[in-house]
C-alpha cells in the first residue's frame, strides 16, 4: 500500500519569475514490480511536452520506473526499454514519444545541445533527464522532479514534485 504525503507549496520559477503552485507526493515501493506500476500510472496521465528530472543513486530503480513510464505512454511491449548510460539518449514511440536521456557521461555543456535536447523538448514528447544537474542553469523548467531514495530495508522512497498544476496524478 503506497504511503501518501501531499502538500501544496509556492515555488518561484528562476526562468520565468512567476510564482507556481507545487505539490509534493511521496510513496514507498517494495519491489521492482511496484516501481514499474507506479511509472505506468504516471505515464498514462502525462501531457504533451512534459519534462521530468529523475534522480537517485545507482540501483535505486530509475530504469524500472522508466520502463513503467514507457508502458503508460503507450510504448509497445516489443520495445525493450533500457538505461541510456552509454547511448546518452533512447527514443521510444508511443502516445507521446519518450526521450530518455542520461547526462552522466557528458563532459561539456555543448555536448548536451549536440544531442538535440532543444528539439526533443519542442517536439511535444516526454523528456526524462537523468543527471539533470549537468544541464545549464535555468535551461528548462521541468513539470516533474522525481527523486528515488534507497532505504535501509531495501525499499524505495519516491519523492515526486509536481510544478504543473494541471497534472492529475493519483495512485
Amino acid at each position: 500500500m503506497p504511503l501518501w504525503n501531499s502538500f501544496p507549496g509556492i515555488y518561484k520559477s528562476p526562468v520565468f519569475g512567476k510564482a507556481r503552485i507545487m505539490k509534493t507526493v511521496t510513496w514507498m515501493s517494495h519491489s521492482p514490480e511496484e516501481t514499474f506500476a507506479l511509472g505506468c500510472k504516471l505515464g498514462a496521465v502525462l501531457k504533451e511536452g512534459t519534462v521530468l528530472f529523475l534522480t537517485g543513486e545507482l540501483g535505486s530503480g530509475k530504469t524500472a520506473f522508466v520502463q513503467g513510464l514507457a508502458r503508460g505512454l503507450g510504448v509497445p511491449e516489443t520495445y525493450y526499454v533500457t538505461s541510456p548510460t552509454y547511448t546518452l539518449v533512447n527514443e521510444y514511440p508511443g502516445r507521446l514519444t519518450l526521450y530518455h536521456m542520461d547526462l552522466y557521461r557528458i563532459a561539456d555543456e555543448s555536448e548536451i545541445f549536440d544531442l538535440g535536447i532543444e528539439e526533443m523538448i519542442e517536439s511535444g514528447g516526454t523528456v526524462v533527464v537523468e543527471w539533470p544537474e549537468r544541464l545549464p542553469a535555468g535551461f528548462v523548467e521541468p513539470a516533474l522532479r522525481l527523486h528515488i531514495e534507497v532505504l535501509p530495508d531495501d525499499s524505495r522512497n519516491f519523492i515526486l514534485t509536481i510544478s504543473d498544476v494541471d497534472l492529475d496524478f493519483q495512485i
